[in-house]
């Protein structure tokens, strides 16, 4: 029997996927804030933990080095600065937690610290960082370098900039303001405390300008596959988003994370890893199984292959379209590469009927009625593949509204969702303690 479910949202500052916006239904207007806040109220309606957004910092180049590709077909882009709508959503919503995507590649730890500990502040707890390290050289050459850092580099940054970021955090104890009228004292100096980090990649002398979190950390996520970012996710993040085509391997991953959890001195009880599922949902699953061909039908090979192109950071037009995918050394998003070859292998696919596949595919086969898709989610989080899930959307808000209209009050009545939010923060809803000040140093390096 699985226990509670915990249910995120992932969409994206922009359009839906790679054809999401040619959907019928798909609302045109995601340059309003009218579409955030239609997102978050559905979102907060059917008791979601969070709202994750994507991010990246350059149009992608990735298929013939050009960025026609990701504007003829939209796929990558436009995308909306993740901190921007967020605060939209915010003022739309109460519970749901509100998590941006930033790259530790690319932002200094004062700013990233200083940012979302005031959203953290100003939401009351609900503030989210999905910390990546960028993984596209387009990224690299809008500040000013030719090429990505090799994964190692990256990481090694990632490393510092995260401890200078949670030193920062730390840099205030709790309860520091007093604000006594009579005395004047507005608050204990003796509880604040200068960081003087100095690392290799960056450094910082704080302390902070903003007081303690609410959450003490903003709740960090992130969605490390190769081994060395599975060991980045399991030494920091609280949330581990993972995206598997079989599950056999979403088990062996979450078996894996728990494992370099506990190396660091952490419990694997206070990670949670939620697998990808883009759902499609029908009356039943002969008619969700018509809407998600209809919606692959939508998919243009090219359009598809610009977005595999994208995640991989490598041109597959230098490849024969109609061979099998070759083995690609050093890629940027390692999870999809890893699920696109073991789909691809199984299923003989040329490399030009992955890309087709793959601007429309359903991680975790998530189509099927409301009880179909119920009855998978149960059956995972019961396997020991995951603690939940990233719900994705084909295009919105339609497809969230189907789930939460179909598949939450599925869940709701088997007990393995809830149906009001409980008083707290993000990770009280995650049922993840605050962490204490300086816990970080107790995750030790391996």
């Amino acid at each position: 029997m699985a226990g509670q479910i915990n249910l995120a949202a992932f969409m994206n500052g922009g359009p839906m996927g790679t054809s999401g916006w040619r959907h019928k239904d798909a609302d045109p207007a995601f340059l309003s804030a009218s579409y955030y806040r239609n997102a978050a109220r559905i979102l907060e309606a059917a008791c979601f933990d969070l709202a994750f957004i994507p991010d990246a910092l350059s149009m992608p180049r990735s298929l013939g080095g050009s960025f026609r590709p990701a504007v003829e077909w939209g796929s990558g882009t436009p995308r909306l600065d993740p901190m921007t709508v967020l605060g939209v959503m915010a003022g739309a919503s109460t519970h749901l937690g509100l998590a941006a995507t930033i790259s530790t590649g690319y932002h200094e730890p004062y700013n990233l610290a200083r940012e979302l500990a005031s959203f953290d502040h100003l939401t009351d707890g609900r503030a989210g960082w999905n910390i990546v390290t960028s993984f596209q050289d387009a990224e690299a050459q809008n500040f000013g370098q030719d090429k990505l850092p090799p994964r190692e580099a990256r990481y090694a940054r990632a490393e510092e900039v995260v401890e200078a970021t949670a030193r920062l955090w730390d840099s205030w104890d709790d309860d520091v303001i007093t604000q006594d009228k009579d005395s004047g004292v507005f608050g204990n100096p003796d509880r604040v405390r200068a960081v003087d980090f100095k690392g290799k990649y960056v450094s910082t002398q704080g302390p902070l300008s903003v007081p303690r979190p609410p959450q003490g950390y903003p709740l960090l996520i992130q969605a490390g596959a190769s081994p060395r970012g599975r060991d980045f996710a399991a030494r920091w993040a609280d949330v581990i988003f993972s995206s598997n085509e079989s599950l056999e391997s979403a088990i062996a991953f979450y078996q894996d994370i728990k494992k370099r959890a506990a190396a660091f001195g952490r419990d694997p009880d206070q990670i949670k890893v939620l697998c990808a599922a883009t759902v499609v949902v029908g009356e039943t699953d002969a008619e969700a199984q018509a809407k998600h061909e209809a919606f692959a039908d939508l998919v243009h090979p090219l359009a598809g292959l610009s977005r595999l192109a994208y995640h991989c950071n490598v041109d597959l037009t230098q490849y024969d379209l109609d061979g099998p995918l070759p083995t690609l050394e050093e890629v940027g998003v390692q999870g999809h590469y890893e699920e696109v070859v073991e789909f691809a292998q199984r299923e003989k696919l040329s490399v030009r009927e992955i890309g087709r596949w793959y601007g429309a595919r359903t991680e975790g086969n998530m189509i099927g009625s409301a009880k179909t898709i119920a009855d998978r989610m149960e059956h995972w989080v019961a396997a020991g593949a995951a603690d939940g899930f990233m719900v994705q959307a084909t295009h919105l808000p339609g497809a969230f509204q189907d789930f939460t209209a179909g598949v939450v009050p599925e869940l709701q009545r088997r007990g393995l969702h809830r149906t009001s939010y409980p008083e707290g923060t993000t990770r009280d809803l995650l049922g993840l303690k605050r962490p204490l000040r300086d816990e970080w140093m107790n995750r030790v390096a391996r």
